[in-house]
């Protein structure tokens, strides 16, 4: 744990050294310049905190709710739809990551939703755009949705997302946030190519999670999973560790052998005990 918060913090700190000027409250009218310290402080004070409900739209145009994708754990991230460069390395390493995430985890175990910042230009189909041209549209459990001005603002600002207007468009931090069933922010992930285990790790604990580990068989299954499912960082990619299991086995035969022959000796010793002596 150590060693991912300075890891996150040189992450972040790079990432912040580029932003001279960036607003807390997400407004491009106003900029306030920041030090690394202070993006920092405001990235990492959404933690804990628990997004409100907002209204948004899909790329149909259709109104969607925030807490429509909640229940799960949800992948939230921003982007604007001209950005010519750092939003589609984002999306890209993204994809990859959520790949080998939906491989562990399962497809159907948790939601991301990417929002466009950039209001009123961000419209549906900008994001549905957006989307086709990184080959992303249409893929189970990532949605891209649109808001107007004010929600979006909110949103951004609740999450510890800050951007601010440059001569390019918008520089923005490099931030991915996790959040829980329930709606609460449980880590930011940053940095263009974030090492996979820096998503999937928060992923892995709230999908195989449980309070109860053995309320229910689901629940022993899930902590089984939990435990056993390891990072292969040379293939990049979780798999089941069946080890476990095999040493598992050996413990519980040793043990069980050692048992049967105290067992025995017990009831050799009981039975001398009681036979007669002539």
């Amino acid at each position: 744990m150590r060693q991912y918060w300075q890891k996150l913090t040189i992450q972040v700190l790079l990432v912040v050294l580029s932003l001279p000027v960036i607003t807390a409250q997400a407004s491009v009218t106003k900029s306030v310049p920041y030090t690394e310290e202070e993006a920092l402080r405001i990235s990492q004070g959404a933690l804990g905190k628990t997004l409100g409900d907002y209204q948004l739209l899909d790329t149909e145009g259709q109104k969607v709710q925030l807490s429509d994708y909640l229940g799960k754990p949800l992948v939230l991230n921003f982007v604007y739809s001209s950005c010519a460069h750092t939003c589609g390395v984002i999306t890209s390493r993204l994809e990859e990551a959520l790949e080998i995430a939906w491989d562990a985890l399962g497809q159907d175990s948790f939601n991301v939703v990417t929002v466009g910042f950039d209001t009123p230009v961000d419209t549906p189909s900008r994001m549905r755009n957006f989307a086709r041209e990184r080959t992303v549209h249409g893929i189970d459990g990532w949605k891209f949705l649109s808001g107007d001005k004010e929600t979006v603002a909110r949103l951004v600002a609740n999450s510890g997302f800050l951007y601010y207007s440059s001569a390019k468009g918008y520089d923005h931090l490099a931030q991915i946030t996790v959040i829980d069933q329930k709606g609460e922010v449980v880590r930011q992930v940053y940095g263009e190519n974030f090492d996979t285990p820096l998503l999937v790790e928060p992923l892995r604990g709230l999908v195989f999670g449980t309070i109860t580990p053995f309320a229910s068989l689901s629940d022993l299954v899930k902590k089984v999973r939990l435990i056993c499912t390891i990072y292969d960082p040379k293939a990049d990619r979780y798999k089941f560790d069946y080890s476990m299991f095999v040493k598992l086995f050996a413990g519980a035969t040793v043990i069980g052998g050692v048992l049967i022959l105290l067992l025995r000796e017990l009831w050799r010793n009981r039975h001398r005990r009681k036979t007669p002596v002539h």
